[in-house]
């Protein structure tokens, strides 16, 4: 993993500290979705939202960023230490100390249910780590045990509370799945807070932090506090967890911690890559579900910020350039058309040197037999070639281009190298070659048939006895300004 860039990170804290003051500078509209506010028609919607008009779509729509960039950053950690299923037990276990912060005072102080709320999940990792040392238990198990146990207790002490006589106007069962458009001001300031903490204590000790995640032992001989630092983990996952709750809900926030940075994970093979990417993902996510749910009537904040999540997931999944589905179909594909294309050429070149390589052309039946196909299929493969530019094909017969005359000598070339590799350093019986040869004349590079050729002393005969083509038979030209046919590895062009 290469090191954080501080520069990018430098600048990603200013752009979240000028979006929090930009978006924070108006005053409170409160309603019970954010498409509540007007019945319009959706163009009108859109303008109003991408026109930032209403102080709710601005604090909902600053929530649910600071949200996406907490939850991208340190669940980027929880995929690569595979831990996804300690943040939906952290996001269930922390409802009874919603309920208990909202006890605190009769109603929905921000500062009290997040006290709460962290505390309880943090007793529910304490008592995960105890089952787990304690028992022979494994970690998943003790993880489903605590997040349906104090999940209940949490719905049991909602219900509780539901039935005072006040208890339907607290707005505490939104909580359960989200309620964007009730943002205010000091929720925005605790989000804001717990997103700069976060964004800081991962900038400060990134080093730290990849070491742990990704080889804890040798952290522990660089004399790193390993357990500290797991425990700063799970506080930093715990506010974020917190924070998200208003704008998500206990439901559905593991959904923000695991998808973005899981769809990062398939876009990138560096660690600060993807924990940028996650956060970005995060971002978007949460724009985009405030977006949406703006369009229409009580259209929920929370899952539309899902469902978004999910859908770049769904992108990254069929079509990011390294693992994407379809990328991966597209080489697959044309890897196997590559090789049947090598082979014919590899067929041609035979029959033509079985013959002296007295003439230019093969025919389709000569090409067919020594494919040991139809002559249709034969007739095929020689399209192909005609197609790639490597042959060219006319009723009965194929004669190779130059291009074709190289790539076809370059492929016979590290046949026989490979299998007078094998015979001389491997010691294997020269009629059990053939087969190996098969497979790694299409992946060896020019850098290895190079050090191939030095190794066995620049040969220019295979264990059967054949001619190897050399470098200057592949690359040169003859008197004509056609490849050269000559075949040895000494030639001149």
């Amino acid at each position: 993993m290469n090191r954080l860039d501080s520069t990018a990170w430098a600048r990603f804290r200013g752009a979240v500290l000028l979006g929090t003051l930009w978006l924070a500078s108006s005053g409170t509209l409160h309603a019970e979705k954010i498409g509540n506010m007007a019945d319009t028609a959706w163009r009108g919607q859109a303008l109003r939202f991408l026109t930032l008009s209403d102080p709710a779509v601005r604090y909902a729509l600053l929530g649910t960023m600071l949200l996406g960039i907490a939850c991208g950053l340190l669940g980027g950690f929880l995929v690569v230490r595979r831990m996804a299923l300690v943040g939906d037990a952290l996001s269930h276990a922390v409802l009874p100390g919603v309920a208990l912060g909202f006890l605190w005072n009769m109603n929905k102080d921000p500062v009290a249910i997040f006290v709460g709320a962290t505390v309880a999940g943090l007793l529910g990792t304490t008592v995960v780590f105890l089952i787990t040392k304690t028992t022979r238990l494994k970690e998943d198990t003790a993880l489903g045990m605590v997040l349906a146990g104090f999940f209940g207790a949490g719905l049991c002490l909602m219900s509780m509370f539901q039935r005072l006589p006040t208890g339907s106007k607290t707005g505490i069962d939104k909580f359960l799945f989200g309620q964007a458009a009730a943002l205010g001001p000091s929720d925005i300031r605790l989000m804001a807070l717990v997103t700069v903490l976060v964004v800081v204590v991962i900038t400060a000790g990134y080093k730290e932090f990849l070491l742990v995640s990704f080889d804890p032992g040798f952290a522990r001989v660089c004399a790193l506090p390993t357990r500290w630092l797991q425990h700063l983990l799970m506080l930093l996952l715990a506010f974020s967890v917190v924070i998200a709750l208003q704008a998500v809900g206990v439901v559905l926030v593991s959904a923000m911690l695991i998808t973005p940075a899981a769809t990062a994970y398939l876009l990138t093979d560096r660690m600060h890559r993807m924990l940028l990417y996650g956060s970005g993902i995060g971002m978007l996510s949460g724009i985009t579900g405030a977006f949406l749910s703006f369009l229409g009537t009580n259209l929920p904040t929370g899952p539309f910020m899902v469902i978004a999540a999910s859908g770049f997931f769904l992108a990254a999944f069929l079509f990011a350039p390294a693992r994407g589905v379809v990328p991966r179909w597209w080489r697959a594909r044309s890897q196997r058309v590559r090789i049947a294309r090598e082979n014919t050429l590899k067929a041609v070149y035979q029959v033509l040197e079985d013959d002296a390589f007295r003439r230019d052309a093969v025919s389709l039946r000569e090409l067919a037999e020594r494919r040991r196909v139809t002559l249709e299929a034969a007739a095929a493969e020689a399209r192909s070639l005609g197609t790639a530019e490597f042959a060219v094909v006319d009723d009965d017969s194929v004669a190779l281009t130059p291009s074709g005359w190289q790539r076809a000598r370059a492929i016979v070339r590290n046949h026989r190298l490979w299998e007078l590799y094998l015979t001389h350093a491997a010691q294997v019986a020269p009629d059990h070659v053939h087969d190996d040869a098969e497979k790694i004349e299409h992946v060896l590079g020019e850098d290895a048939v190079r050090q191939l050729e030095r190794r066995l002393q620049f040969a220019d005969r295979d264990p059967h006895g054949k001619a190897i083509p050399g470098v200057q038979a592949v690359h040169g030209r003859d008197r004509d300004g056609r490849p050269a046919r000559s075949i040895g590895y000494g030639d001149a062009p």
